[in-house]
């Protein structure tokens, strides 16, 4: 069968270039067509488009490139009708991708398949109109949102497991770098123990949040060094410029590695982490964290969470357990000292560090332990092979 893919970032592109190596053990003769990235090249199939074409986050930043995203969407409209696929597997990104869904709906027969479901839950919650009216079969990675759209919006979906978990299962089953040989690797000549920083994953949130994450650590550099994870598509001179702009921190001594979180999660002994899939991993590795990200306007954000929006907390691992297991400093909360404080209580010796690695096995237990791109492969060739065995 055809497979049409769309992601619009990296967390998707790994996602669903794992999908794409269960669709072919589960489809012999899959063929993949899609806009993403290196890693769904890898697996194999024709990209259209790099998802660092489509991705534009913010709102002045999608009003500057309006003409650009509304002539991928018309390219990417015209380029699924020309090839037809069996059916279009949409991965998170709905700005983009519900404006497909809706174009196929009207002008196709061509079924639309989400996996990872759009974060409506926590904003636009209005959307789950367009969502049930123009996806076919929805594939979700957070248990929380089976009751989401099942209990309160009556749309059934498919809880298929945790990607995240799964991945972190395997690399803590085959790594072997001991903290020694992790230093040697990125050529770290400090020894002392490392507090991580991840900062974001894209260049407005680092530069919203690291420089105050480096204030914050910097009150317990004599005891421990400084590890920053760096993002994939993010140059390492967009660091230094970020951090150079900020007299106060630019004589900190730090280390800035790449392509490695998980292996500096492995070895870190706390992190101050940006909202997003980040705490997860941190939580999945064991790590005590703070959550940290600064807003523009804190006092109205804070207002709109308290009255507005539609979920308690930001983060995954508070939202998975429906309850704060890790502190959120974000809003009116996000401020140095208080970044501060919450460290101090997860580092060792800290009070609050036990009770949180404790909570984090709820965490675990909650997602399961199913292989999700495996599931969802399943799933998703079976129930094609069914419609296909109907129409027939």
């Amino acid at each position: 069968m055809k497979y049409y893919l769309i992601v619009g970032e990296a967390s998707g592109d790994l996602h669903a270039a794992h999908l794409m190596a269960s669709l072919k053990k589960n489809d012999h003769e899959a063929s993949f067509r899609f806009f993403g990235g290196d890693l769904m090249s890898a697996v194999g199939g024709t990209r259209v488009k790099h998802y660092r074409e489509l991705a534009y986050m913010g709102f002045v930043p999608v009003l500057l490139h309006l003409r650009t995203i509304f002539r991928n969407m018309s390219f990417c409209k015209k380029d699924i009708v020309a090839w037809q696929p069996d059916v279009v597997i949409l991965v998170d990104y709905p700005g983009f991708n519900l404006d497909i869904a809706k174009y196929l709906k009207q002008h196709t027969h061509i079924p639309v398949y989400y996996y990872i479901s759009p974060k409506i839950w926590a904003w636009k919650e209005w959307r789950i109109k367009a969502i049930r009216r123009d996806v076919k079969e929805m594939f979700s990675i957070l248990p929380f949102e089976t009751a989401f759209y099942e209990g309160k919006h009556h749309y059934k979906i498919h809880y298929v497991g945790n990607p995240t978990a799964h991945e972190i299962h395997e690399f803590l089953t085959t790594y072997h770098t001991d903290f020694d040989g992790f230093r040697l690797k990125h050529h770290i000549a400090d020894n002392r123990p490392m507090i991580a920083l991840l900062p974001g994953s894209r260049k407005q949130e680092i530069k919203d949040n690291l420089v105050p994450m480096l204030r914050a650590v910097q009150h317990f550099s004599d005891r421990y060094q400084i590890v920053i994870g760096a993002a994939p598509a993010i140059e390492p001179s967009y660091y230094q410029e970020v951090i150079g702009n900020a007299t106060d921190v630019t004589g900190l001594t730090f280390s800035l590695i790449h392509n490695d979180t998980y292996g500096l999660l492995y070895h870190a002994v706390a992190a101050l982490v940006t909202s997003g899939t980040a705490t997860l991993e941190t939580a999945l590795l064991h790590v005590p964290q703070v959550v940290c990200y600064k807003t523009p306007v804190p006092r109205l954000i804070r207002w709109a969470f308290n009255h507005i929006l539609s979920c308690r907390y930001i983060s995954l691992v508070n939202l998975i357990v429906d309850r704060e297991v890790v502190p959120e400093l974000f809003a009116d909360r996000f401020n140095v000292s208080n970044i501060v404080s919450e460290l101090g209580r997860i580092l060792p010796e800290g009070e609050g560090r036990a009770p949180m690695l404790q909570a984090y096995k709820e965490v675990e237990k909650r997602l399961g332990d199913e292989v999700a791109p495996d599931n969802a492969a399943r799933l998703m060739v079976n129930l094609l092979r069914q419609e296909a065995a109907r129409c027939q």
